[in-house]
Order: structure tokens, then C-alpha cells, then sequence
């Protein structure tokens, strides 16, 4: 069944997907800070107690869930969240592809279920992937592997268009002045045809 936003319900929702040290805390907090008007979901991660096996598929396929339902949640002021379920997607496919205990055959597919229909409930789609010209340093307990195979799932996931629907998607990458200015001209290019005509 698809949704009907009616147009006093609509508010954009923005999500800024990306990898370990991509930038996308950065870019969401100074976004954060130029427009304290709009609604910031944090992290899934933030809201999930692991102790263990934090970068297994369990976590991964739990902030999924979360990262989805919450973009279908009724909002009072437009949304940027901090990864969406195509992100967890990508970390989930990311394990597959090293050869690590992932998710079974079935939790992907009911993961790109729920990714899809995200979607629909998503305006913009910004995706930080990473690029050697402004790359930012991570820990050296960082998992690089992971890291690496994440992004490269995210960026294929994001080229997919049965994945997002009529979803825009757009990649922002540069300094974080440049970021933030890429990110303010795709919204306000999604809210000019929001305004309501004019009467004559």
C-alpha cells in the first residue's frame, strides 16, 4: 500500500548516508547548527545498547529497523536524520562480501523490503562517499576493511534505483564549507515547489 502525505502533512525529510570517517557527523552537525529550526535524528546507533559484537550483523540489522521506522514517524518540523536503512543495508552486504558471520538470505531480503520502502518516505538521499582528495583520518582501531567494503556497497546501493525509488539521490563530497553548501542548495531546490501558488 503506498502513502498519501497530504500537502499540510508534508515536511521534508533529508537522510545523509555514509561510512566511518566520511564526514557525514560533521556535515549534520554544522547543518545543525545554520538551521536549528529542523529535527536531527541522531545516529540508530545512539539508541542501541552493544556491548559486544557492535559491528556484527545483529547491530547492523537492528539500527536497519530503527533507521526505517523512524522515517515513517509523523514529524512537526523537516527532518535530516543520520543514516537510513540503506546504510545497514550496506554494512550488512559489506560483511558478505568479507566472508564474516552476516545475515541470513532472509534478513537481507526483508532488509531491502524495508529499505525500499524508506524510500518513499525520503525526499534527499545525500551520500558522503569516501575520496582519497579530502580524506579524514580515522583510529587506528577503526575497521578499515569493513570500512572500505561498506562504502562501496553504500555507493552501489545508492545507484539503485529499485532501492530508491523516486527518491533523490545525490553524492556531496569536498571540504565541509563545500559540503554544507551543496547540502542547503539541494534542499532548497526540493522546497521550491513545495510554496503554495499564489492567488490571483
Amino acid at each position: 500500500m503506498s502513502e498519501t502525505r497530504h500537502p499540510e502533512e508534508v515536511r521534508v525529510r533529508v537522510v545523509v548516508s555514509g561510512t566511518h570517517g566520511s564526514g557525514k557527523s560533521t556535515l549534520i552537525a554544522d547543518f545543525a547548527a545554520a538551521h536549528p529550526a529542523w529535527e536531527i535524528l541522531p545516529d540508530p546507533y545512539e539508541y542501541l545498547d552493544w556491548a559486544d559484537d557492535a559491528a556484527g550483523a545483529g547491530s547492523f540489522g537492528a539500527q536497519l529497523v530503527l533507521a526505517a521506522a523512524r522515517l515513517h514517524e509523523p514529524a512537526a518540523a523537516p527532518v535530516l536524520a543520520e543514516r537510513g536503512p540503506i546504510d545497514f543495508l550496506a554494512y550488512l552486504l559489506a560483511l558478505e562480501q568479507l566472508g564474516r558471520p552476516g545475515a541470513s538470505a532472509a534478513a537481507l531480503e526483508r532488509g531491502r523490503r524495508l529499505t525500499v520502502r524508506a524510500a518513499a518516505a525520503v525526499d534527499l538521499q545525500v551520500v558522503l562517499p569516501l575520496h582519497w582528495d579530502d580524506a579524514i583520518r580515522v583510529g587506528d582501531d577503526e575497521d578499515t576493511e569493513l570500512r572500505a567494503a561498506m562504502n562501496d556497497a553504500l555507493c552501489e546501493l545508492s545507484d539503485d534505483p529499485d532501492l530508491t525509488g523516486a527518491c533523490e539521490v545525490l553524492e556531496i563530497a569536498g571540504t565541509p564549507a563545500l559540503r554544507l553548501a551543496q547540502l542547503e542548495a539541494a534542499i532548497r531546490a526540493l522546497e521550491r515547489p513545495r510554496a503554495a501558488p499564489r492567488s490571483r
